[in-house]
């Protein structure tokens, strides 16, 4: 059975490239731009892990790991983030795992297999 994930990434053209490239290493992905729209999708969905930047419109991704925690304590967490500044935030540790964005998805593809295996 395909593992879920839900994607949070307020860049569309960068949330349509990670979405596709997921999809192709066999996940079923649903992708949104902000954390509202994830903390909807999280009623709906039993997700296998959430992948979320930090930087965006409204609530930003720590405030969203911060709810996420209050509700599910049981789904891992990547920040995908272009700064690398936040991971010396100590908000950020509740999270499995830290990505740097690159143009290459192989760390978080890797750090996803490392989660929640294939």
């Amino acid at each position: 059975m395909k593992k879920n994930i839900l994607l949070v990434e307020d860049e569309k053209a960068l949330c349509l490239l990670y979405e596709e490239e997921l999809t192709r290493e066999g996940y079923a992905v649903t992708a949104v731009t902000n954390a509202e729209a994830a903390l909807a999708e999280l009623g709906k969905t039993a997700f296998d892990l959430i992948v979320t930047d930090i930087r965006m419109p409204g609530k930003n991704g720590i405030e969203l790991i911060t709810q996420i925690m209050g509700l599910r304590k049981d789904i891992p967490i990547i920040i995908n983030s272009a700064y690398q500044s936040y991971k010396e935030d100590f908000m950020t540790w509740a999270a499995d795992a830290y990505v740097v964005k690159s143009a290459s998805l192989d760390e978080l593809k890797s750090k996803i297999k490392q989660l929640i295996g294939d």
